[in-house]
Formats: C-alpha cells, structure tokens, sequence
C-alpha cells in the first residue's frame, strides 16, 4: 500500500513513554525497563494522532519498553522487530546519571567519550547508518518506536551523516518526531511532538 505520492519515505520517531529511568535521568540502553503507569497513559495517547494516517511499515526496537509503547499506540499488529533500533549501549555507563559520571569523569559525554563494554558514536553512527539505507528503500510512511538516544542519533544521521549533531536534539517520552524531504534534501520536519 501507498499511503502517499512520493518517491521518498516519510519516517515518524515515536520515542517509548516514561519509565523509572527516563524519569530520574539514568542512562537506560538494554536494561529492560518497563513503561511507568504514566508511560502507558503516554502510549495510549498516541493512538488517535497516528490513527489518522495508514503506516506501509512499522518496526519496534526489540525492548519491553518499546514494544509495548507501540501496542498501546495502536499499531502493535503492524510491529516488525528491527534490533537496529535497540538504544544505545551505554557499557558500564547503564543505570548511572551523567551527574554522577562527571564526578569521575569531567566533562563525559556519551556524545564524544569512550563508552567502554558499550557503543562510542562511530558504531551507533554505522547502526543508524544502515538502517537509513532500508529506510530509503520504501515509498511510503514508516513509523519507528524506540528510544531517545538512537532516535536522536537516526535524525543526525538522516540530516548530515554526522551522529553527534543528535547532541542538539532533545526528545520527550512517547513524543513524535518527523524525517522527510524539503525537495531533494532529507530534513527534520517536525521534532518532538507531545500528545499525552
């Protein structure tokens, strides 16, 4: 199905709703970690924004968090596990405030410092990277649900081909972002959207 007259994809980033850890800022990569009751509400909100629009594809990072995010949202029976889009892997950096880190480390960022046991940017940029290029191969709307970081990072990439530039762009739970096109050049078209 076509659900649009385009050569080009229309990408919606929907970011999980809140967990324990969004909600106290600790880096949440794999640790499974399920949507608050709040979070759930945030979920259930987006059913009837992306009720609206008919989705060609729609895949879901493989965490709890996720997935479930994208059955209260309505679209759960559309879900395509796609692994690329499990978060970043903070390494021994999970379950730790940037706070706390910085006491040892000043200055740490997981946008420019080691990630040892984890992910540094060149690697989550090649994940982000090959995703892109199944992305491009549809014609039609496509709709991500996974995690602030990686979506983050999707958006620099699809902007730039630079990961860090996703340093620049914060996420809310269970927001809605948009890529797209402004004629030949990929483009952020709508960022962080709130709907609960």
């Amino acid at each position: 199905m076509n659900s649009k007259n385009t050569t080009h994809p229309e990408i919606w980033l929907i970011r999980h709703g809140e967990t324990e850890w969004s909600l106290s800022g600790q880096h949440t990569g794999r640790t499974d970690i399920p949507l608050t009751e709040n979070g759930r509400r945030q979920a259930a909100a987006l059913k009837p924004v992306l009720a609206q629009q008919p989705f060609d594809l729609v895949l879901c990072s493989p965490l709890t968090r996720a997935q479930d995010t994208c059955q209260l949202a309505g679209l759960g029976g559309q879900m395509e596990l796609e692994p690329r889009l499990l978060e970043w892997n903070y390494g021994i950096y999970e379950g730790r405030k940037t706070q706390d880190i910085r006491e040892e480390t000043p200055d740490w960022s997981v946008w420019n410092s080691p990630i040892p046991e984890g992910e540094d940017v060149a690697a989550i940029q090649q994940r982000a990277e090959s995703l892109i290029d199944r992305l491009l191969t549809v014609d039609g709307r496509i709709a991500l649900f996974a995690h602030a970081h990686i979506l983050r990072v999707l958006a620099g990439c699809w902007m730039a081909d630079d990961a860090r530039l996703g340093a620049h762009l914060v996420l809310g739970t269970a927001s809605v972002s948009k890529l797209g096109f402004e004629r030949e050049d990929r483009a952020i078209t709508q960022w962080n959207a709130l709907h609960g």
